[in-house]
Order: structure tokens, then C-alpha cells, then sequence
């Protein structure tokens, strides 16, 4: 019986600064595949300021804002809301999907 195997096509991609034995092992295995490129490019920019960061950010709402946040400490919606002082998980929900509005003293509650 005769098995034909077709490998796939293997791309691996390293940046930085690659160790020299690590260089060695990939040419040792992968022979004249192997191909450096050596990239200058040392521009670099702000998020912070593109379009694409300020368009999200103007799209953002209060609750996205505090799903974030909730999400970020991996905390529930009932743990949450037990943080705040025994608010409900319902209405964390409701603050969420901005049907509530999060009132000026439970945000700053958030600054624990």
C-alpha cells in the first residue's frame, strides 16, 4: 500500500532579535527555505491618534464604557453590582445596554 502525504505550507515568522542557535536549528531544518529580511522601518505612531481609534472612541457609549471596565477586572454583572454597594445584576445590565443611566455617584464608585 502506497500513502502520498502533501504537507502544507509552513510559514513561520520570528521578529526581534532572533538568537543565533535558534537561526542555526531553523536552517539546519528547513535548509535554503529559509528566508531573513531585515526590516528598518522604525516608524512608529499613536494610537491614540488616528482615525480609526477616534472614530470607535466617538462611538463608544457610557455602558460600552463600563462593560470594559467590568469585563478588564473579570468581574459579572452580580459582582459588579455587589461592588457598587448592592446594585442589582439587572441593573448593571440595563446601564450596559444604555437603558439606565449611570448616575454621577455610582461612576464614581467605579474609581475604586
Amino acid at each position: 500500500m502506497l500513502a502520498v502525504v502533501k504537507m502544507p505550507h509552513i510559514d513561520i515568522q520570528i521578529e526581534g532579535d532572533i538568537p543565533p542557535k535558534l537561526l542555526a536549528v531553523l536552517q539546519a531544518e528547513y535548509g535554503e527555505n529559509v528566508q531573513l529580511s531585515f526590516d528598518s522601518d522604525e516608524e512608529t505612531i499613536d494610537v491614540f491618534e488616528t482615525g480609526w481609534y477616534q472614530e470607535i472612541k466617538s462611538q463608544m457609549t457610557p455602558g460600552d464604557n463600563l462593560r470594559i471596565y467590568r469585563q478588564n477586572h473579570g468581574w459579572t454583572q452580580a459582582q459588579l453590582g455587589e461592588k457598587l454597594g448592592g446594585v442589582r445584576r439587572q441593573h448593571i445590565s440595563n446601564m450596559e445596554r444604555g437603558h439606565r443611566a449611570i448616575s454621577i455617584a455610582t461612576a464614581r464608585k467605579l474609581t475604586f
